[in-house]
């Protein structure tokens, strides 16, 4: 891969947390400094809109940031970290009082129009829950993979299974599921004791089939170290908590590769036959919930999915299938769109990429809110088959 397609498409990695106080920032800022030691070229992106804390965790001043000679932000750098937080835009004790729309607004800034250079890595250190930027941010980038952080309690395990179920619903890959305050490291002699239950996020990582990347142990010094913005595997590079951290970085650098299918994000403009998106390759015994090609003429859409199976849907076929609130009762999924109203010559005018999981599309009747997962394109019933 040259420096180029790097820079251009990093492997995006979120790092999130079905519930707050598990550490997940912590981790994350361990990490980005682990893989940074180990060679690779990280940037951090703090999604957490509402309650940032990586650039303090890097010891990165809040000052507003530089802009480039093509009017990107600056991202901050500490640790061989690039580093783009929502603190380095407010002063350090002013909320960030966002409705959903400014949210989505500054989440896609932080990563469209930041002047991050060559980057191997983007990790995005997302807040806890199952929310409107975990949505958002699954649906806007080409996610290559997930990592939830709990803690031992049944609680937070619980609550980590639910964010592995939304990320699993978006399509995005789980790269495995870390533990973090699995036992005490004693200041004195470094042993570690299990004051929390152990192995239930290795547990749960074995039940819903995905990689346990292993147990970070709870060690005091990491309230010091996050205070005075030195991250532990700088401060105390050979603690159990350091090493830990090194042996996930060192996993996740091989994992969380581009996604199968065709490359996103895309938008295509048929008139203007701009954005299509080039075909992807197909395999025998290849996912069948990955787009690998799309073409339309004569009025249909064709689809053909990574395992080789096509459809053709037509135009006025998907638009009368839009799921949208406009033509959908949300609570019954009634029909609220009239088909007598929609012409038998309307036409797909736009598609674009939403996620790993589904399309947008836009119609000549200026509709253009509805998204098609790749589950609900699969379900229609294909007209007559052609070649893509």
């Amino acid at each position: 891969m040259t420096q180029a397609e790097t820079s251009a498409s990093p492997r995006m990695i979120a790092i999130s947390s079905g519930k707050g106080g598990v550490g997940k920032s912590t981790v994350t800022a361990n990490i980005a400094v682990a893989m940074a030691d180990a060679g690779l070229r990280v940037g951090v992106v703090d999604a957490d809109i509402y309650g940032p804390s990586i650039p303090r965790m890097l010891g990165i001043a809040s000052e507003k940031p530089a802009m480039s000679p093509d009017q990107k932000v600056v991202p901050a750098e500490a640790h061989g970290v690039k580093v783009m937080s929502m603190a380095m835009l407010s002063d350090d004790d002013s909320p960030a009082i966002l409705r959903g729309p400014m949210v989505t607004k500054y989440l896609q800034m932080f990563v469209r129009q930041v002047d991050w250079g060559a980057l191997d890595v983007l990790l995005l250190d997302l807040p806890p829950g199952t929310g409107d930027i975990q949505l958002t941010l699954a649906q806007a980038f080409p996610l290559s993979g997930a990592v939830v952080v709990s803690t031992p309690q049944d609680v937070s395990l619980k609550i980590a299974r639910r964010g592995l179920r939304m990320m699993e619903q978006v399509m995005v890959p789980i790269l495995g599921v870390i533990e973090n305050m699995s036992g005490f490291t004693c200041p004195e002699c470094g042993t570690v004791t299990h004051i929390f239950h152990r192995g239930g996020g290795e547990a749960i990582a074995q039940e819903l089939d995905v990689d346990f990347l292993g147990e970070v142990p709870l060690d005091p010094t990491v309230v010091d170290c996050g205070d005075e913005g030195r991250p532990l595997i700088r401060a105390a590079p050979e603690s159990p908590a350091a090493l830990a951290y090194r042996s996930i970085a060192a996993t996740l650098a091989g994992t969380g590769g581009d996604v199968a299918g065709i490359a996103s994000p895309f938008a295509w403009t048929l008139a203007e036959g701009t954005g299509k998106p080039a075909p992807a390759s197909i395999t025998k015994g290849g996912p069948s919930d990955r787009l690998a090609a799309l073409d339309h003429s004569d009025g249909a859409l064709f689809l053909r999915w990574a395992d080789g199976t096509d459809r053709r849907l037509t135009d006025r076929d998907l638009r009368l299938a839009c799921q949208c609130a406009q033509c959908r009762e949300e609570m019954s999924g009634k029909r609220l769109l009239n088909p007598e109203d929609v012409p038998l010559d309307i036409r797909l005018t736009r598609i674009w990429s939403v996620g790993n999981y589904a399309l947008g599309m836009a119609f000549s009747d200026g509709h253009d809110t509805g998204i098609y997962t790749f589950k609900a394109l699969q379900a229609m019933v294909p007209t007559e088959l052609e070649d893509v």
